[in-house]
């Protein structure tokens, strides 16, 4: 039986505790269509930093050639652009992707927990 892994904390988490709901909310709003699921049930949203001028994010995908990788990229882009109100970049991270990712009770409908 597979174990949810609790999500990694974003550095934006100690500089801008203020954005993490609201981040969390707007990127909720991303759905894989591959799997019908958000980016954050899916867990793909590893890391969140502000800077004074810029902010940045990475994001892994589910499947290395996911063929809905630049545009799930460029929507969570701008979902956090919008929320944190800055130019903000944003990284595929090379990190592989694993069904634990996925919020507690997600899994269930794939049979996975």
């Amino acid at each position: 039986m597979s174990v949810t892994r609790p999500r990694p904390v974003w550095k934006i988490t100690t500089t801008n505790p203020d954005l993490v709901h609201p981040l969390d909310e707007a990127f909720r709003q991303v759905l894989d269509p591959e799997v019908g699921l958000n980016i954050m049930e899916l867990g793909l949203i590893r890391d969140v930093q502000v800077e004074e001028e810029t902010a940045h994010i990475v994001m892994i995908m589910t499947t290395p050639f996911c063929p809905y990788a630049p545009a799930l990229l460029e929507s969570a882009r701008g979902k956090g652009e919008g929320v944190i109100g800055k130019p903000t970049t944003i990284e595929m991270g090379m990190e592989m992707w694993d069904p634990s990712y996925m919020e507690e009770g997600v899994g269930a409908d794939w049979g996975l927990f």
